[in-house]
């Protein structure tokens, strides 16, 4: 299940609409961006427009809009991301590190979409 929100919260920034409280984090219900286009491109069977938009609303909280972007490239090429988590270059390590926050907030997030 990790994997498959981590794989499913990358992108770009989005615009935020409505806010609803999941867990202890708040997160808006809907987001558009990068990372839930790709979301909704995935062949996730959980995949549907709220759990996508709330993976996107807190990548745009947890990440920048490079991180985002790179986090994408995840969709459609899952190395890329053993790559970066392996990297010593320091912006890559500074990259993986948000990134892992962001998998966690997502999950706590958007649990039960």
């Amino acid at each position: 299940m990790i994997a498959a929100i981590a794989v499913m919260a990358v992108a770009s920034c989005g615009q935020r609409e409505s806010v609803t409280r999941k867990s202890s984090y708040m997160a808006p219900s809907f987001a558009n961006g990068p990372l839930k286009s790709a979301c909704l491109r995935s062949d996730r069977a959980q995949r549907n427009p709220q759990l996508c938009g709330c993976i996107q609303a807190v990548a745009d909280r947890s990440l920048s809009n490079s991180e985002q972007s790179l986090a994408v490239t995840f969709f459609s090429d899952p190395h890329r991301a053993q790559e970066i988590r392996q990297s010593d270059r320091p912006n890559h390590e500074r990259m993986w590190t948000n990134y892992k926050a962001f998998v966690s907030r997502a999950e706590r997030s958007c649990r039960g979409l």
